[in-house]
């Protein structure tokens, strides 16, 4: 039964032209292999990049140890300026996450606050992956959304399961999905 198969699948894609084969399968792996690799470096640069975070990240494995090691606080001012409206306080963002004693006595943010820190970085990065332009991206870190009961994605990403919500929006944005 399972030669048959694979004899009737043989015989299918022998049919397929090679070209259209090799572009489908090629996608597929770019897809596969790619996909999730640029949402990690976004997440990196919005959280400074190499200069910042003093390595290279490429996967979240490579983003993980960097967190759990302790961001240093120049990735959270990074993030904020991101994420607020031109006008609002940086500031304001940056000691909503840690508190102003606390960021101004260390060099290196705790692994919670790093935790916090990458998740909003995270949030951030994909909206500017879904409207390619920072102004459009702020702009919607910053409104009220209907489908976040009426609460901006970015105070609803202060909490993971927030986030989860925010980047399931997005998702469903950036792939056309109804909302």
């Amino acid at each position: 039964m399972c030669q048959k198969r694979t004899q009737k699948l043989t015989q299918t894609l022998k049919r397929v032209p090679v070209p259209s084969w090799y572009h489908v399968v090629s996608h597929l792996a770019q897809m596969m292999l790619r996909g999730p690799v640029e949402v990690v470096e976004r997440v990196a640069q919005v959280l400074g990049g190499p200069t910042v975070l003093h390595r290279t990240v490429r996967t979240w494995v490579d983003l993980e140890h960097v967190v759990r090691a302790g961001l240093p606080k120049r990735s959270l001012q990074l993030v904020a300026r991101r994420a607020v409206e031109p006008g609002a306080s940086v500031n304001d963002f940056v000691y909503s996450v840690v508190p102003p004693a606390t960021f101004k006595r260390r060099s290196k943010l705790s692994a919670e606050e790093s935790e916090r820190t990458e998740r909003l970085a995270r949030v951030v990065a994909l909206a500017h992956g879904v409207w390619d332009d920072d102004r459009d991206a702020r702009a919607f870190l910053n409104r009220p959304h209907p489908l976040l009961d009426g609460e901006t994605p970015l105070n609803v990403a202060r909490t993971e399961l927030g986030a989860r919500r925010v980047e399931r929006l997005l998702h469903d944005i950036e792939h056309g999905l109804p909302l």
